[in-house]
């Protein structure tokens, strides 16, 4: 089991099991809601317990995906992809350790030109 919460600790959030190894995402939208790029695990919705939902915000930035953040400190913390029974949580709210590492990096090709992605990981351009 692992545990994590937002900054202010208005939401807890419990994954059930190990954490899979997480992506992180250069897309544009990723980058401008989080600040960087988005570093995320995709664990099932049934793995997850969320304490303080009522604190959770959705902002629906596609058709298929909402993404949600703390209505109190602001912290990211959750990309749902709509009607699909997974859901992906910041590696950042999580309490160490835990257990994973980056595997991949995607979306490559809209990274930000400031920082530069470590040699021996896998890059997908999309």
């Amino acid at each position: 089991m692992h545990k994590g919460s937002c900054l202010c600790g208005a939401v807890q959030i419990t994954v059930e099991g190990d954490l899979p190894e997480a992506d992180a995402c250069h897309c544009t939208q990723c980058r401008k809601q989080s600040g960087h790029y988005w570093a995320s695990i995709d664990v099932p919705t049934g793995a997850v317990t969320i304490k303080g939902e009522e604190h959770v915000r959705w902002y629906r930035s596609s058709e298929k995906v909402r993404r949600g953040f703390c209505d109190t400190c602001g912290a990211s913390l959750f990309w749902d992809p709509i009607h699909h029974d997974k859901i992906a949580i910041a590696m950042g709210c999580f309490d160490k350790p835990t257990g994973t590492k980056i595997s991949s990096h995607i979306f490559v090709a809209d990274k930000g030109d400031y920082y530069e992605i470590e040699e021996g990981v896998l890059q997908r351009d999309q």
